[in-house]
């Protein structure tokens, strides 16, 4: 498995760059070998950007297109101007030179900026890999595309671009404790020290795409069937067309574990198929339930790691806010960054068990929130 070799090096290499973020990183492995789009969301200042570029730059040979959505985008921006010569000539050919069209890895911060003029060529983009203008069309050989954004759309008309993209994981800030290390890795990107920066080839990832495409998924068919059957019962809508790509997803862990089939811990995958912030538990609890009763084979890291809530780390963290709050020397911003923090804290420990333990962690969270009330 050469070619697994390399992008597991490639992997290994954007963990260590950024500390905290492996999950993030093995979601973006899993969509490359399954050829299907994945989403961040999360607030600035959390790597986004960064992870994306360090991985398309890893990637030998291959062009990488990055851009900044806003509400005034234009087509030219992404998909590039008409051809001058060619427009005097009568025709209308796009000059797709170092733009979106032609592009190996594809990053479009801020995707719910996306305007009318560009909606529909996206969605044909990031649906089909095709480009379409005019009489043109044509293949676009793009092996990923990422979408990154703070919010999650609030426009119905928008909610399309988010079904295009199967794999969702939210980008936070990394655990206090992490980060010295995340100083320290952080320091050494600045300095841009390149030795012995692994890298892969486009042709390496599409021969993993053939072989996630002969994956057997008979032993896991029933229980996939069951558990979509469970999650449409639960109120996640999963679309007959999602659910067919879903299974992308899971014959890629399989592909990463070094197996020809796949078994029920691929379904790890599912956690992160999720429309809003709330279904994330909800996925967490149900898939991590299924997960529990097969570890007989090799299963990939990411499924044997348990995201239900910890109340003891949540106490934690909520006494990092409580000292984050005391602070005499705290900004605007500042506040804004530990009420954010404070807020995912909350929703977490709705999914408490323990009655305890939940009415505990409310009680604390409850008083932090009066304290920065008190703030004018």
């Amino acid at each position: 498995m050469h070619n697994l070799e390399k992008l597991q090096n490639v992997l290994d290499y954007v963990k260590n760059s950024f500390v905290g973020k492996d999950e993030i990183i093995d979601l973006l492995g899993i969509s490359l070998i399954a050829n299907e789009n994945a989403f961040l969301l999360g607030p600035p200042g959390t790597a986004k950007s960064a992870i994306i570029r360090t991985l398309s730059n890893c990637i030998h040979e291959g062009k990488n297109f990055e851009y900044l959505l806003t509400r005034f985008t234009e087509p030219n921006e992404i998909f590039g101007p008409f051809d001058i010569r060619k427009l005097k000539e009568g025709e209308l050919i796009t000059n797709t030179e170092g733009m979106l069209p032609e592009a190996s890895m594809v990053f479009l911060d801020e995707i719910f900026n996306a305007n009318s003029a560009i909606l529909n060529s996206l969605l044909m983009a990031l649906n089909e890999k095709i480009f379409r203008r005019g009489k043109e069309t044509r293949k676009i050989p793009a092996l990923m595309f990422v979408g990154a954004s703070n919010l999650l759309p609030e426009e119905e008309s928008l909610n399309a671009l988010l079904d295009r993209f199967l794999i969702r994981v939210r980008c936070d800030y990394v655990d206090p404790d992490l980060l010295g290390s995340v100083l320290i890795a952080g320091r050494k990107l600045e300095k841009n020290i390149t030795e012995d920066i692994p890298d892969v080839h486009p042709d390496q990832i599409i021969a993993l795409q053939k072989a996630c495409k002969k994956v057997s998924l008979h032993v896991i068919t029933k229980s996939y069937i069951d558990l979509i059957h469970n999650l449409r019962n639960t109120g996640i809508k999963i679309s007959d067309r999602r659910a067919v790509k879903i299974q992308n997803l899971i014959a890629a862990s399989a592909v990463m574990c070094h197996r020809e089939e796949a078994i029920l811990s691929d379904l790890w995958v599912l956690k992160y198929i999720w429309d809003t912030e709330e279904q994330i538990e909800v996925l967490a609890g149900v898939i991590d339930t299924i997960i529990e009763k097969d570890q007989a084979e090799p299963a990939h890291p990411q499924a044997l790691f348990n995201k239900m809530p910890d109340a003891e780390a949540l106490m934690k963290e909520i006494n990092l806010l409580h000292k984050s709050w005391a602070s005499d020397t705290l900004t605007f911003e500042d506040q804004n960054v530990i009420k954010d923090k404070l807020r995912y804290i909350q929703t977490r420990s709705n999914w408490i068990k323990d009655e305890t333990h939940k009415q505990h962690l409310t009680s604390q969270i409850d008083i932090l929130w009066k304290q920065m009330l008190q703030v004018v």
